[in-house]
Formats: C-alpha cells, structure tokens, sequence
C-alpha cells in the first residue's frame, strides 16, 4: 500500500511520520509529475494548513484536476482541517453568510471555515470517536461541519458541533490527528476506508 501526501502547504511532514510509525509507504505529492512517475497511490491525504493557500496552489500547479479525478474515480481520501475544507462540497465563511464550492468538493458536507476563531482560539481536548473511543484532538483556526448530507456518517462530535465525518472512502476531520502521538484516527482511516 502506497499513500500520496499533498505536500503544498501545512502540516504533510507529520502525515509522514505518523505513516511511518504505521509502517505504511508514502510519498509527497507537489506537482502532477509527482503523480505520473511515482508508484500509484492508494490513498491520499490532504494535510491541515491554510485552506485558501491550498486551493490556489492546487489550481496553479494543475494538481486540482488530476486528484479531482482520482477522487471521482474512487481513490480513498483522509483530509484533516484545511483537508476537511479541500474536500467538502460547500464552505461557509467563519461569520456565516456565503456559502461556496470547496476546492475539490468530493464531500457531502457543509463546513464552517475558522469555525472556532483566530490562533487564539486554537485548543486541545478528548472526545469520543465511533469505532475507537476517545482520541486526543487538537483544533488549530478549526473548521466544523455544520451540516452532514445523506450517506455522511458522523463520527465525532465537540461540543454537539460536528468534527469528524466518513462518506465511503474519504475520512475528514476538523481536528489534527497528525499532531498527536495517537495514531488510532489514521489507522482507522487505513483499515476502514481502503
């Protein structure tokens, strides 16, 4: 099993080495040549990070439709934060209001950007996640999902806000398992969603 790492921004090095613990074959993805000349990718994870630098940087480096594509196709997708924001097919601006297209919008869901505020307002807590039991997150200017359409499952909840969510194959969290010692979320991802 072989893993594609979006690596344009955010937190994909500690993706990485949470896979290496799983003892799970990766490589980080950049460009659309990172896609064509490397092993195919069994899954791919879209890393927390900035969610509007992420997008830009998806379109310009023709990376967006080529992974698009693939997620179409069926290729399972863990998208944690700003990933979660990648792959859900509305967003809404953290004062509410607008509601737009996600950058890739493969999700059935509607997630409210910088749910919980500025840096600030960043914070860590546990909290129970259906299959595992309760898990350390980590809410860094988080998103939540504000409505989950048919065929989502919830999967975690802070506070009654939504923060983790499977629909088939793609896993979206609005928490950072990847700063965590606890490799429980994405193992779950490996073993219930490929």
């Amino acid at each position: 099993m072989t893993a594609g790492i979006l690596a344009l921004q955010g937190a994909f090095a500690e993706h990485g080495k949470a896979l290496d613990q799983l003892g799970i074959s990766h490589f980080e993805i950049r460009k659309p040549a990172d896609l064509e000349f490397n092993p195919p990718i069994d899954a791919l994870i879209l890393p927390g990070g900035e969610s509007t630098v992420m997008g830009k940087l998806l379109r310009e480096s023709g990376l967006s439709d080529l992974i698009l594509n693939k997620l179409r196709a069926g290729m399972p997708a863990f998208g944690t934060c700003a990933g979660l924001i990648l792959l859900a097919k509305e967003v809404e601006n953290s004062e509410g209001g607008a509601v737009s297209a996600g950058a890739l919008g493969t999700m059935d869901i509607r997630v409210r950007r910088n749910a919980y505020g500025r840096q600030l307002g960043s914070f860590h807590t546990e909290e129970g996640f259906l299959g595992i039991g309760k898990v350390p997150m980590t809410f860094i200017r988080a998103p939540y999902i504000e409505k989950a359409y048919e065929d989502v499952e919830i999967l975690a909840r802070v506070n009654g806000k939504i923060v983790a969510a499977r629909q088939k194959n793609q896993l979206a969290c609005a928490f950072h398992p990847e700063l965590t010692k606890d490799l429980r979320v994405h193992r779950y991802f490996f073993e219930n969603c490929l």
